[in-house]
């Protein structure tokens, strides 16, 4: 194991890079020529919402597993420990609240963007105003989740940053453009295995180097890196129980209840049963994805010990260490380097071509359809060029824009306006704030001798280390310190508060009936086609209780006499 220099890629990785490129894009040419061959936008949109649970559940679950978090997980998990390993509490109620809420009203409505609700619900200016701030939130994201890993490889290996983006972007838009909403799922599947196979022999081979499972576990937990539930309730904690199974809830809200890229693989669904099970089935993914994540940590640490690459000055930045680490410990396996880095740019092909879908999907329906009438073939095409052209801190916003609408019937349209863009300021106004805030010092890590642990005799692992005794901030700057996992509930929250408060002012208006009418008259069609009295019970109640949560008043009266 050799510390020092720069590490190269042999031959062999690069075949293994090539050979994910290659694989993926033949999974677009696959469908871009079989079935209906990409011809209409139901087909392109939405794979003839014919799609089954468990590859959708892999697909949902890849849309957000990006590139950063590969690097960045375990960067945080050497750097601070296991506390971050809370957020997977979050995932339950993240996961639930969307499968028995936002999927059936949305997969009810027969929507083919989630923003046609906010016009069903509010009125058009709001619906191009969710539009607008989605387009913007996944172009950001989409360039920070390309080039991040670029770079860092570019630092580590020498492979040449823009060649990586390049290749990155042109075969995730060729075979997005090409294959449709089929090819983007199915080539989701191909790249979790790719990403599970690379992070799991990155740990048994970093296991094996530090001397075993058990040597491993004692330099880690002497290290002070096995974390027990800080129960701290200070909300400028950057991790805490509170924090990340809290405000974790909010950030799996706006990602997996009202982002367009899940919604549009729940609504791709055979039918709302299955679309269901496939966002139950994202738990253990998530799960599974969070654990390798956070024990390519600890091994990391088990390894390195005090003597971390970045303070002996051998990379430059965190998001340098995984990639480090890789190309240090797996230098004599042969294509093992390229296997992770395959794993590393599958994260970023599965985000990028979830992204173009999602994105092309909302600039038809909801930017260009309503103001131009064209066949469905030139609709076709014209979302194939959307995503050749569209190249690239708001779900908060989002989030509290569909619950406005959703839970809160006295809200009006000039409240959602106002409230969305009181939200956006909120986001930018934290979120840069607190950035700036940060510049002069570095985020504080545990020390490399930490000597918090709590004897094994106890019955306890370790107990939260304590980083920082200053008084807390006050004013602006306990604001701008509040934790980056709470910007997503403020935001929504800022949303709502505002958007009733201005509802209130201008007047109250209720939801439109239109809306109640159609989840009605489908429950009532589904009902009649229903042969068991308890399958249209379960129907009728789940309709009942979703509708009825957010527009009480008008459906006591459609459905008194069914109920009473």
């Amino acid at each position: 194991m050799d510390p020092t220099g720069q590490k190269y890629f042999t031959i062999i990785d690069y075949v293994i890079f090539a050979l994910l490129l290659v694989a993926s894009m033949a999974i677009g040419l696959y469908y871009a020529f079989t079935g209906g061959r990409q011809r209409t936008t139901q087909e392109f949109m939405y794979a003839d919402r014919s799609m089954k649970c468990l590859p959708l559940s892999l697909s949902l679950m890849a849309t957000f597993q990006s590139a950063v978090a590969i690097i960045g997980t375990p960067a945080e998990v050497y750097a601070n420990g296991t506390q971050y390993w809370f957020i997977g509490c979050s995932y339950i109620l993240g996961l639930l609240i969307p499968a028995h809420i936002f999927i059936p009203l949305f997969y009810r409505l027969h929507l083919t963007s989630v923003y046609q609700y906010l016009e069903l619900r509010f009125c058009k200016a709001v619906r191009i105003c969710g539009t607008v701030t989605f387009i913007f939130q996944m172009v950001i994201y989409m360039g920070v989740g390309i080039y991040t890993p670029a770079l860092a490889l570019n630092a580590v290996t020498g492979f040449h940053l823009w060649g990586a983006v390049l290749a990155t972007g042109l075969v995730c838009t060729l075979y997005t453009a090409l294959g449709g909403l089929k090819a983007v799922v199915w080539t989701d599947v191909f790249q979790t295995v790719v990403m599970f196979t690379g992070q799991l022999a990155v740990i048994i081979v970093g296991v094996h180097q530090a001397g075993g499972l058990s040597d491993a576990w004692v330099k880690v937990r002497d290290g002070g890196r096995i974390s027990g539930i800080d129960l701290n309730p200070d909300p400028t904690v950057r991790h805490t129980f509170w924090t990340l199974g809290v405000g974790g809830v909010f950030l799996m809200l706006s990602l997996y209840g009202v982002n367009q890229a899940q919604v549009q693989r729940y609504l791709s669904s055979r039918t709302e049963k299955e679309a269901v099970m496939s966002c139950y089935m994202v738990f253990p993914c998530l799960q599974v994805a969070l654990m390798l994540s956070c024990l390519m940590g600890l091994v990391m640490y088990a390894c390195y010990g005090n003597n971390s690459p970045l303070e002996q000055q051998y990379i430059t930045s965190k998001d340098q260490m995984v990639l480090y680490f890789v190309m240090d410990m797996l230098q004599n396996f042969p294509g093992l380097p390229g296997l992770f880095v395959a794993c590393l740019f599958s994260a970023s092909l599965s985000t990028i071509s979830s992204a173009f879908n999602s994105l092309a999907t909302v600039t038809m329906v909801d930017l260009i359809k309503p103001h131009y009438s064209m066949t469905e073939a030139r609709a076709t095409l014209l979302s194939k060029i959307d995503q050749m052209n569209i190249f690239g801190m708001v779900g908060g916003p989002l989030l509290g824009l569909f619950c406005l609408g959703i839970f809160f019937p006295c809200a009006n349209s000039i409240g959602a306006v106002i409230g969305l863009a009181a939200g956006l300021v909120m986001s930018f106004w934290v979120g840069i704030g607190g950035f700036l805030s940060r510049m002069p010092s570095s985020v504080q890590v545990l020390p490399l001798n930490s000597t918090n642990t709590v004897p094994a005799a106890s019955g306890n692992i370790t107990g939260p280390a304590v980083i920082d005794a200053a008084s807390r901030p006050v004013g602006l700057n306990g604001l701008y310190s509040l934790s980056y996992m709470w910007y997503s509930a403020l935001n929504s929250s800022t949303v709502v508060l505002i958007g009733l408060v201005i509802s209130f002012m201008t007047g109250k208006k209720h939801g439109p009936e239109e809306l109640l009418i159609v989840l009605y008259t489908y429950t009532e069609e589904r009902n009649q086609k229903t042969q068991l009295d308890s399958q249209k019970w379960s129907y009728g109640f789940t309709v009942k209780c979703i509708v009825a949560w957010g527009h009480f008043n008008v459906v006591k009266l459609l459905l008194a006499d069914r109920w009473s």
